[in-house]
């Protein structure tokens, strides 16, 4: 990367604020939706093999979400701090800390893949996994293991092209990727042509086919054609700098990723003790919100690259007004969500399963857990901007009091009192009740700006 580059790529430190947010979160939107559109679509051919196979789907999901919650903790340390390298303009950097973030998650692979295939059985028994869906589960995992190298390494990397403000290449290769996991899935779920009838095997081997695509063009991007990565032998120093500035951020971040999953995990034996149907259903009313959210979820990971660029650039009102415009978007959007799936969950329910038990389950999901998506939106704005401005620990700190004060504790109590829909309740006023203390937090943020 050389410095004319890299005086292009800070193009967010100037122009109008809410345009720029709009221009970056519009593609992210669509790059978002594929990554949800991704296991929406397993989901639905999944479910055609029966509640078994769905249920199978479902328990792999916590566990999925832990390995990709290191690389996503990894990802947002590298954008933070190639977002902020490229604010001061020091290009040198840029480089260095793209390739050491891609060593690094390198190293995560080995350690996730070898983890993962000694801890199957075990693991997913933990959580509650009967003895009949183990087998199946396995089908799934020990592919998808295999191929955990085209699942990490790819997120590390669009997220390093993200920091330079291009949200639209990340998010054309994960609808490239998108669109092969749709053709692959129906030829090998159920044996279409010449291919024998694989399952839940088929559906990790196209998983992990679509991934490969984004590992092998997101390196080309990288490094053809933003010269991101240097095949120099980085000095042990060097390689040990950036390592802790992105590890820095990336750590508190990947252990309250973690944790989500985990709790997701807890919840999850939670709900088992309900039956086979609730865990399934379970399965595809988180897969149909994540599906909804993705709005909120773009507008979160477009404000850090801009969050980065400024605050090193010293621009601390277009911080200010960032934030504000962001959480706005946020309240409105979550609003709209909220009335939007009451009034449609039903029919959404029914593309996923003709069970009524499983119907009538997401039905009740989709009613209550969308009046918290609005505060989800701001907390995760908040929580994107802590991290960018090197304060993690706080930006940890909301996730985990979200997590072990509220989630988990009022679960069990909601459970105990109105059964199902006491989870559901205690998700909700979990996510509410961290919202608005983020929202407070973000105010003496933007207040201490003011004063710079």
């Amino acid at each position: 990367m050389n410095q004319k580059k890299i005086e292009n790529n800070a193009k967010l430190i100037n122009g109008p604020v809410e345009s720029r947010i709009l221009k970056m979160t519009i593609p992210m939107i669509f790059g978002m939706f594929g990554m949800v559109a991704f296991n929406l679509i397993d989901t639905f051919f999944v479910a055609k093999l029966g509640i078994n196979e769905l249920a199978a789907l479902s328990f792999t999901f916590p566990v999925i979400m832990v390995i990709v919650s290191l690389s996503l903790g990894l990802g947002i340390g590298t954008s933070a701090m190639v977002s902020r390298a490229i604010g001061k303009g020091k290009y040198k950097a840029v480089q260095r800390l793209t390739t050491d973030s891609l060593i690094l998650s390198l190293i995560i692979v080995i350690f996730s893949a070898i983890i993962g295939f000694m801890t199957i059985e075990p693991l997913f028994k933990l959580i509650g996994a009967t003895d009949t869906l183990i087998p199946l589960i396995k089908q799934y995992m020990e592919i998808w293991y295999i191929g955990v190298i085209f699942v990490i390494v790819p997120m590390v990397g669009n997220n390093a092209i993200r920091a330079t403000g291009d949200m639209k290449t990340p998010s054309i290769i994960m609808l490239v990727a998108v669109a092969v996991n749709l053709i692959l899935d129906p030829i090998l779920i159920f044996g279409l042509g010449p291919f024998p009838k694989m399952g839940l095997a088929g559906a990790a081997i196209a998983t992990i086919i679509a991934r490969a695509v984004t590992f092998f063009v997101a390196l080309w991007v990288l490094y053809y054609r933003e010269n991101m990565i240097s095949f120099e032998r980085p000095k042990m120093n060097d390689l040990i700098r950036s390592w802790k500035g992105i590890l820095y951020i990336g750590i508190p971040s990947t252990i309250t990723r973690i944790l989500q999953p985990i709790a997701m995990g807890i919840i999850l034996s939670l709900i088992a003790k309900y039956g086979t149907e609730a865990v399934a259903a379970f399965g595809v009313a988180t897969r149909i919100e994540f599906f909804a959210m993705t709005a909120l979820i773009a507008l979160a990971s477009a404000l850090g690259p801009f969050v980065g660029q400024n605050w090193t650039a010293k621009k601390y009102k277009r911080v200010n007004k960032a934030l504000n415009y962001s959480n706005k978007l946020s309240l409105i959007w979550g609003i709209a969500l909220f009335v939007s799936i009451i009034a449609l969950s039903k029919p959404i329910s029914s593309i996923f399963s003709n069970d009524p038990i499983i119907i009538s389950i997401i039905v009740l999901y989709l009613g209550i857990v969308p009046l918290s998506y609005a505060a989800q939106g701001i907390l995760m704005n908040v929580t994107t901007a802590l991290n960018v401005l090197n304060r993690p620990i706080i930006a940890s700190g909301l996730i985990l009091f979200q997590i072990f004060v509220l989630y988990i504790p009022l679960s069990y109590l909601g459970s105990y009192i109105f059964g199902l829909k006491g989870i559901f309740i205690a998700i909700t006023v979990s996510t509410i009740i961290t919202g608005a203390i983020a929202y407070v937090i973000m105010k003496k943020i933007i207040e201490k700006i003011k004063e710079k």
